[in-house]
């Protein structure tokens, strides 16, 4: 009988509620930025709720394989920040239990949620892009409710422009109303004025019913479109006491045909799109091969055909002109026959030009839908995978900040996941454009994704302090040339006692072996002497390890004098750069000339600093082998 391990399952079930929470939060953040760019066309339209459940219930599938990635992140970075919060993932390390075996059934089920992603974005996303926006193109297309201002021009209702002075908020009649009716042209406008009216809807909400209340009208009633300055126009001017008014407006909300989104590229799963490349490319593949022999026959042989006017001695193949040249014969023309030729080549070029335009742009539109549908197909792909790319990255850099909650975990994940959509926008535009293949750019994000997925995962593993503040300010300290500072105190019980012989000898040997070193590296090396030979410090090391070594054995001295001059010691760090002990590395750093320069300044700088250090390195051995003297005996 299959089991789940108890550690498995305490993990499982620390990740998947934590999923679920942020997988909510995260789609109802962007379900809101949805809303928020689409409310300008839904206000004001009278929708019913069931519309726009339906709207907001499909825009909410279309933002799942957005949603999942990010919550991914997020639900892994609390997961193991809270277990290193809570010092659990210690108590599991100090067990004996690695770090990946702890991650290995996230791992799976990570895995099984990148294969339901898929399922998702291949069967069901394309129907939910579908249903989404033929909704919204029909809440988009549908009338908005009337709701008519005061003291401008309503023009929404087609045809009329309504003008309302005052609005009467208990009886919701219009006073002081001016109404320019185009409804039978803009010629042939009607003028209505009226003290007051009700603007009113049919049963069947296919019409609209104004009623006027004392008014006049005046209309024009000669149909002719253009007149003579000081011909008159017939009119009619009349007056009412009570008029009404039949205006055509359908404001039933009406599903648009869902074909028409359908046969887009994101209405598509994979084998439709794949079939709709193929298909689309082969035909542009056919149309450009039907079109050379045409372009060769029109273009080129048609240039050169030979006229009636070239007499058989002038005459040359078909592909050349004639002996005495096109210019001989142009010149011999009058000026009527040279225009007519000049504008019969004008027309003929121009004719070429607007052609090609055509089909290039043909062929051109018919790319750019290839394209589209390649997109689509690669993101399929590269969405899906981001979940698990997500996870190698939140995980690990989870248990290494070690910070539980919703507070840090959140800004990493949306700084994380803003960085990867920012490069994915890039890479579908180039991709788009065609400055890059195509699924170069869909997986042009994806690549830093797995680069800093294997960074924090082996970085975690290997139990880094990389976000330990005190490392992060001692690599501050020593990028920005800070040094570090001894810092000794005189033991309260000393095991084994300094012994000053010894010591005075080691300092003796120090200062002979400092001096022909500095004498040796006085001069700083040039370029190439530099990555010939300049780059080996084997004597520096000697020359540190024998300074520690009896700084060492004086940190047990029993006189407060010494062990204050001790510190007084500058620590050495040779330049370790163990890529330079290959020649081959060093001709290419060489001949790479910013960047070997950069690391040939750097080196000099070291140089330079190292030699002084040593220099004071000698004058406090000098205090030192002073103090000594005084406390050895074999000196006295």
């Amino acid at each position: 009988m299959f089991r789940i391990k108890r550690l498995y399952s305490f993990v499982l079930g620390t990740f998947f509620p934590l999923l679920l929470a942020t997988f909510s939060v995260c789609l109802f953040i962007l379900l809101m930025q949805f809303v928020w760019q689409s409310v300008n066309d839904m206000v004001g339209k009278g929708i019913g709720m069931g519309v726009l459940a339906q709207l907001f219930f499909y825009a909410a599938l279309t933002l799942v394989p957005m949603s999942m990635p990010l919550a991914v992140l997020l639900a892994s970075l609390m997961t193991f920040g809270n277990l290193g919060e809570h010092l659990e993932l210690l108590a599991m390390k100090a067990s004996g239990i690695s770090l990946l075996r702890i991650m290995k059934p996230l791992i799976i089920a990570v895995i099984g949620l990148v294969g339901i992603s898929f399922y998702f974005q291949n069967n069901i996303l394309p129907q939910a892009y579908v249903k989404m926006y033929t909704i919204l193109d029909s809440v988009r297309d549908k009338s908005p409710e009337l709701s008519i201002p005061v003291g401008v021009f309503y023009k929404e209702i087609p045809g009329y422009n309504v003008y309302v002075r005052h609005k009467d908020p208990k009886t919701g009649s219009l006073l002081d109303m001016m109404i320019y009716d185009f409804s039978k042209g803009f010629e042939n406008a009607a003028v209505i004025v009226a003290d007051t009216g009700k603007l009113a809807m049919s049963d069947d909400k296919m019409h609209l019913v104004l009623t006027l209340y004392s008014g006049e009208s005046f209309e024009n009633l000669g149909t002719r479109k253009t007149r003579w300055v000081a011909e008159s126009v017939p009119y009619r001017r009349e007056t009412f006491s009570l008029k009404q008014i039949l205006i055509p407006f359908d404001s039933n909300f009406t599903m648009n045909d869902e074909s028409a989104r359908s046969n887009r590229d994101m209405g598509k799963n994979i084998n439709q799109l794949t079939h709709f490349a193929d298909s689309v490319s082969h035909q542009v593949d056919s149309l450009a091969l039907q079109a050379l022999p045409i372009w060769r026959e029109r273009i080129y042989l048609s240039s050169f055909k030979q006229r009636s006017w070239a007499n058989a001695k002038n005459a040359q193949p078909a592909d050349s002109l004639y002996e005495q040249g096109f210019q001989a014969v142009f010149d011999n023309l009058n000026e009527e026959e040279q225009l007519r030729y000049v504008n019969r080549a004008k027309d003929k070029v121009e004719n070429f030009t607007n052609q090609y335009s055509y089909d290039a742009s043909v062929q051109l539109s018919s790319v750019k839908q290839i394209r589209a549908h390649q997109i689509q197909l690669q993101k399929k792909f590269t969405f899906s995978l981001a979940c698990l790319l997500f996870f190698f990255i939140g995980a690990p850099l989870g248990a290494i900040i070690r910070k539980g909650g919703i507070g840090l975990p959140a800004v990493l994940s949306v700084f994380l996941f803003l960085f990867y959509y920012t490069i994915d926008i890039l890479g579908i535009k180039l991709a788009r454009q065609g400055v890059l293949p195509i699924w170069e750019g869909m997986w042009l994000s994806s690549l830093p994704l797995a680069i800093l997925g294997v960074f924090f995962t082996y970085k975690a593993v290997n139990d880094s302090v990389m976000m330990n503040p005190d490392a992060w300010k001692s690599i501050w300290q020593r990028i920005m040339g800070k040094r570090e500072v001894r810092n000794y105190a005189k033991k309260e019980i000393i095991m084994n006692p300094a012994d000053y012989p010894k010591d005075l000898a080691f300092i003796e040997e120090f200062n002979r072996s400092a001096l022909v070193y500095l004498q040796q590296h006085a001069q700083l090396p040039f370029y190439i002497a530099f990555w010939q030979n300049a780059w080996r410090n084997d004597d520096l090391q000697q020359l540190v390890f024998s300074m520690e070594s009896y700084i060492e054995d004086l940190k047990n001295a029993d006189e407060n004098l010494i062990i204050a001059k001790l510190i007084d010691y500058p620590v050495i760090t040779p330049m370790h750069l163990p890529f330079l002990k290959s020649p081959a590395v060093r001709t290419i750093l060489a001949v790479l000339f910013p960047v070997g320069l950069l690391i040939y300044g750097r080196a000099l700088w070291k140089r330079k600093q190292i030699n002084n250090d040593l220099q004071t390195t000698l004058k406090v051995n000098e205090e030192i082998e002073t103090e000594l003297k005084k406390y050895d005996p074999s000196t006295k």
